[in-house]
């Protein structure tokens, strides 16, 4: 029994200390962030590949497009405008109204009217922008809704490195310390209030239960991410789809009445800019594609995405993205590279290099099929789990212990291979004892010959002819003692 286990730890030698020194390796480049754009990368191929969802009837949205700011004659749209629109969108009886458009034009002729609306709308929820310097980044609530906090919500968005938006915040503090709602959690809460749900804090925690669901909050190192800012209350944005994924009509339509009236009824209604002169677009994980141009989507989309992911996790249980804890994704890519090297160490005694060779690749291929099939099905299920470190991990061991064992087999075999069968080569190359010095007591046959005049020969040839020709004997010897 100890001669087998010395045996079989003997001939994983190459992986006992390749698999976890390239486990440590590939963790190092995580720490250092060298792989989050990566990591980003497959998590936009995932979130693409999976299967579109139905649309979310909840909530519709009104856009500005360029062809309302022809029909209003005008470069942006005046306040008598908005105000006539919310008019007749309050009239369908929704169960709230979202206005992203920064508004504050006191200059402008339908000021006052919008100001009326404001006031005398409860469900209607303006927008400010809180995250930036004051005076150059920020900008203030419209001025009838600047002391009622629950009528405003944030509208600012986290831009990934990339530009990508990939988190929605649930709330940002303000520079006086306040928690001020989002937009789109603002919206959603509204929606929940009629169902009777409302936000509730863990006690010992500092998540938010809503229905039955727990809104984790992101932690910096989450999912692929390194070190990121986790300001105000975060969560990994699981889109619905990508643009157009929502019911969306045009304020004309809205203005010119071609919609029935009970189109609205117990909807949220968002309205925002969606032209391209608006310069609210963003980039998220559905713009890009491979045979096709980046294609960003309209702000007043993302926070109705956030809104739809809300209340679609506290009503219909949809599930909210989730990772595991650092330790555990540590323990992911030892598995990893555990495999990877355990692969290379299969079908030692294969005879050619280039059989060898090719059965490496065929089975990391299928680890990485493996891997990157598993992490897709957990990813349907809100997992989202590490897959560029571990496919690192088991490509990376799979070579290195594959080197190292071709590179030793090439070295014995040149040995020995002509002088002894593959059988027996293959047993130097496995044994723990086969290349030690001092021998070992065998029974033997012992076949000894002559060459008949090769002293004669030897010393009229140049010892590599004279080498030459004891190969080409030898050769055709072993063959012979070989087959009887």
């Amino acid at each position: 029994m100890w001669t087998n286990l010395k045996q079989k730890i003997w001939q994983a030698r190459g992986a006992w200390i390749t698999a976890p020194s390239v486990a440590i390796f590939v963790i190092l480049l995580r720490m250092v962030g060298l792989l989050q754009s990566w990591e980003w990368g497959v998590f936009d191929i995932y979130m693409r590949l999976r299967p579109l969802e139905v649309q979310d009837n909840r909530i519709a949205i009104v856009g500005i497009d360029e062809g309302d700011l022809r029909q209003i004659g005008r470069g942006y749209v005046p306040d008598g405008v908005y105000a006539e629109a919310i008019d007749k969108l309050k009239a369908m009886q929704p169960r709230a109204i979202g206005l992203d458009i920064y508004r504050d034009l006191r200059f402008d002729p339908g000021y006052e009217r919008l100001v009326e609306v404001f006031e005398s709308t409860p469900n209607l929820v303006g927008i400010q922008k809180v995250v930036g310097e004051k005076d150059l980044d920020t900008v203030g609530p419209p001025p009838a809704l600047k002391d009622k906090p629950a009528q405003v919500g944030a509208n600012d968005l986290i831009i990934d490195a990339d530009n990508k938006v990939r988190r929605g915040l649930l709330y940002v503090p303000d520079p006086q310390g306040n928690e001020v709602y989002s937009f789109g959690f603002l919206l959603a809460l509204h929606y929940l209030d009629a169902e009777g749900i409302r936000v509730q804090s863990l006690e010992g925690t500092k998540n938010w239960q809503l229905g039955k669901q727990v809104f984790s909050r992101f932690q910096s190192n989450d999912g692929g991410y390194v070190r990121a800012d986790i300001g105000g209350y975060q969560i990994l944005m699981n889109y619905r789809g990508p643009r157009k994924s929502f019911e969306m009509v045009s304020l004309t339509d809205v203005l010119e009445d071609r919609l029935p009236l009970e189109w609205g009824r117990d909807r949220l209604i968002l309205i925002g800019a969606v032209g391209e002169s608006s310069n609210d677009l963003f980039f998220t994980p559905y713009s890009s594609t491979l045979l096709s141009l980046p294609r960003r989507m309209a702000g007043v989309e993302v926070h109705a995405n956030l809104t739809s992911q809300i209340i679609s996790a506290a009503v219909d249980d949809r599930p909210l993205f989730r990772s595991w804890s650092e330790p555990w994704e540590w323990l992911w890519i030892f598995l990893w590279s555990c495999i990877g090297a355990a692969m290379a160490l299969t079908l030692r005694s294969v005879g050619h290099l280039s059989q060898f060779l090719r059965n490496r690749i065929i089975e990391t291929v299928l680890a990485g099929t493996v891997l990157l099939g598993s992490t897709f099905s957990a990813f349907l299920w809100g997992w989202w789990l590490p897959v560029v470190p571990p496919l690192l991990a088991v490509t990376g061991s799979a070579i290195f212990v594959t080197l190292y064992i071709a590179r030793s087999a090439v070295e014995i075999r040149k040995t020995f291979g002509r002088y002894l069968s593959d059988s027996i080569v293959a047993n130097l190359l496995e044994s723990p004892s086969g290349l030690e010095l001092g021998g070992q007591r065998r029974s033997l046959t012992i076949f000894t010959s002559d060459l008949r005049g090769f002293t004669a020969l030897s010393e009229r040839l140049p010892p590599e002819e004279v080498v030459k020709i004891l190969n080409f004997y030898l050769g055709y010897m072993a063959d012979v003692i070989t087959h009887y």
